[in-house]
């Protein structure tokens, strides 16, 4: 069972380097950084989490398949995991079809964009010569001149049942997104494959006392989930009832699990979690 933290996408982009270097010396094994539509690049902040650390896993989730020639997007993940093997997990996904929509990116096919992305992606990455002529990818000839001697795992950012099914085809790992709880973690380990496919669950962390913070975070997570917020799991509250809430998400089936805790000044938040979980 692993334990890791995202660098919320709300935080200024210069606190992600004492953000990382808080975490290395903590006993966590994951930072997880994010790229959504006008808030930061995960390339660039995963490259410098990897730069500022010496021992965390740094994960990608997600980085939008609309958005990403997979041929670069394998450039560029394999350089980082040349760089600093065995510490990248790299998160791939359909991308929010609004925010797509906005810039230009709307794939007519989002199953068979993430798909065949996932597929050259990890080909590439393998060091194979890679020629794909797909329904949504187009790729004639192409190599790695430098690949990583151990690839990174590629792991799928879904959480429908058809994409949930294509994670299990192509990727090696599943990023469910925040408010699942432990029955969609059944549901989802089902359908995906069972065992060897790490499932990551991100979860809402607040520490706290404010009964309308809990209240936002299930609101937005339930509009996103397209479910009740009463149905929306979280680890708020006390640090002991939000440790029980991460434990049952393990047990659940969960392989990692990935604390977003809420506010500017998140890491006392994360410490006090920390305390109840070892």
């Amino acid at each position: 069972m692993r334990l890791g933290v995202m660098f919320d996408r709300d935080l200024p982009p210069e606190s992600l380097i004492p953000f990382c270097r808080h975490l290395d010396a903590a006993e966590v094994e994951d930072v997880w950084v994010v790229e959504d539509l006008g808030w930061t690049g995960s390339i660039s902040s995963a490259a410098t989490a990897l730069a500022v650390t010496e021992r965390l896993r740094v994960g990608i989730g997600i980085t939008p398949a609309p958005l990403r020639n997979p041929a670069l997007l394998a450039m560029e993940l394999g350089n980082l995991a040349r760089m600093h093997p065995g510490r990248l997990a790299a998160g791939i996904g359909h991308g929010v079809q609004d925010w797509m929509r906005q810039v230009g990116a709307l794939a007519p096919s989002p199953l068979a964009l993430l798909e065949e992305t996932i597929v050259a992606v990890r080909t590439l990455l393998r060091g194979e010569t890679l020629t794909l002529q797909g329904r949504a990818v187009r790729i004639d000839g192409v190599s790695l001149v430098h690949p990583p001697a151990t690839a990174p795992p590629v792991l799928a950012g879904v959480v429908r049942p058809r994409s949930l099914e294509l994670s299990g085809r192509a990727a090696q790992g599943t990023i469910l997104p925040e408010g699942v709880g432990p029955a969609q973690i059944a549901a989802a380990r089902e359908l995906t494959g069972g065992d060897g496919h790490e499932l990551v669950v991100f979860t809402h962390l607040y520490v706290g006392d404010d009964a309308s913070v809990g209240a936002r975070l299930a609101a937005g997570s339930a509009e996103f989930l397209h479910v009740d917020p009463d149905e929306v799991v979280m680890a708020v509250g006390s640090p002991a009832a939000a440790a029980d809430q991460v434990r049952s998400l393990w047990e659940a089936g969960a392989d990692t699990v990935v604390l977003r805790p809420f506010g500017p000044d998140p890491l006392p938040q994360v410490d006090l979690v920390l305390a109840e979980l070892r």
